[in-house]
């Protein structure tokens, strides 16, 4: 993984462009990666793209396009190479070969971000398990040097021995780990059950969206929150009264495009808060250039959470540092994302999609701040007021 000490490792990044996929959104993916990097503290220094149908299964990219990686590498002083997918046990081991360099991928990058932000024992239990189920069918690759031993009678059994025991050693981790977990989870579940019925509000989105500053305001609380890729990854809760009507609010971890699938299933109980929520406030950073993908990506992560069919406020945030590029009117070319304005977009489907209300907001200027409230107490009071339809004395301003 990526050592964080005093000084820093110069970094390459690597991405394919596929078949209807433009430059653009290739550079857009690798925007990504780069900021994954720095907050694990790399520092990327060059991009190397390729346009393939699919991955080379030995070396990702072709062979032209890694001796030209590596000749970068040897004059440039590379210690890392991270690669925007995820790779075999094999692929990282012929490409460590090839640059002489250490090889990371997109999830073993993610990885190493969550185990360095992990705060509680719960977190980093999750994280843990997470690690150990993406390092269990890599172990073949980490062996390999043993392979190239000269052959002969007692070295190929030494070598399966070590690695057996290493592979039953975390499958007896993993096993330990799931119990903790199970444990967790039930001590979490009774946790929930002890709230009542208290009306129960998550925040979700895609990371570095805002969520978590946007906590803080309405909750009136002091949640970490930085401009880093998952600065939360322990579910926050906290009660919140708007008008004499209280309800809880939950701070979640954010999603990602390529979330890794072990880091969605160790952190199931996290997850739980957006399960059992009753209302989602979907943050949006809207002066991503690619914030419509990363809707796409938080609302197929909700279709797998069994969460798609929620009550939701879409809250498209950062408009402070929102931007576009207005057409000229010579130019007879279709608008496209970067020629609309914002007046343009609160005109557009976003605005006037029925199945959940919209607004348009700032979490660090507090531009709208009252606004949402307002329609956050009126969702909130259309719930509660079905739990408890005789506390009228609530809804009392």
């Amino acid at each position: 993984m990526i050592e964080t000490g005093r000084t820093t490792e110069r970094a390459i990044l690597i991405g394919l462009i596929y078949p209807g996929q433009g430059e653009s959104q290739a550079q857009e993916y690798l925007d990504e990666l780069s900021f994954l990097a720095e907050t694990a503290g790399a520092e990327p220094v060059r991009r190397f793209v390729q346009k393939l149908q699919m991955p080379d299964s030995r070396t990702y990219v072709g062979s032209g396009k890694i001796a030209e990686i590596g000749s970068f590498v040897s004059e440039n002083d590379i210690s890392i190479a991270i690669f925007d997918d995820e790779l075999s046990a094999s692929q990282i081991r012929n490409i460590e070969k090839e640059l002489g360099c250490r090889v990371l991928d997109r999830t073993g990058l993610i990885l190493d971000i969550f185990a360095g932000r992990a705060r509680t024992s719960h977190a980093r239990t999750q994280v843990e398990l997470a690690q150990y189920q993406y390092l269990l069918p890599r172990l073949t690759g980490m062996w390999a040097h043993l392979g190239r031993q000269r052959g002969g009678i007692g070295l190929r059994g030494p070598g399966e021995t070590e690695i057996e025991t290493d592979r039953r050693i975390i499958r007896d981790k993993i096993a330990l780990l799931k119990e903790q977990l199970k444990r967790i989870d039930v001590q979490m579940a009774t946790q929930r059950k002890n709230r009542g019925k208290m009306v129960r509000v998550a925040l979700v989105g895609y990371t570095n969206a805002g969520k978590s500053t946007l906590m803080n305001l309405i909750s009136k609380s002091d949640v970490f929150a930085e401009d880093k890729l998952f600065a939360t990854l322990d579910t926050t809760v906290r009660k919140v009264v708007i008008d004499n009507l209280p309800f809880l609010l939950s701070d979640t971890v954010g999603f990602i495009r390529k979330l890794p699938h072990h880091l969605v299933e160790s952190f199931k109980s996290t997850l739980d808060e957006v399960r059992e929520s009753d209302l989602l406030l979907h943050v949006v950073d809207i002066s991503h250039p690619g914030f419509e993908e990363q809707i796409s990506v938080v609302d197929e992560t909700l279709r797998e959470l069994n969460s798609s069919g929620k009550r939701l406020i879409l809250v498209f945030n950062k408009i402070d540092a929102f931007s576009f590029t207005p057409k000229d009117e010579d130019d007879l070319t279709p608008a496209g994302r970067e020629n609309y304005s914002l007046a343009d977009l609160k005109n557009s489907w976003m605005a006037s999609d029925r199945n959940h209300k919209t607004i348009f907001i700032s979490a660090k200027t507090k531009e709208n701040i009252p606004e949402l409230m307002s329609l956050l107490y009126e969702e909130v009071k259309s719930i509660h007021i079905t739990r408890y339809p005789y506390n009228d004395f609530l809804y009392e301003k």
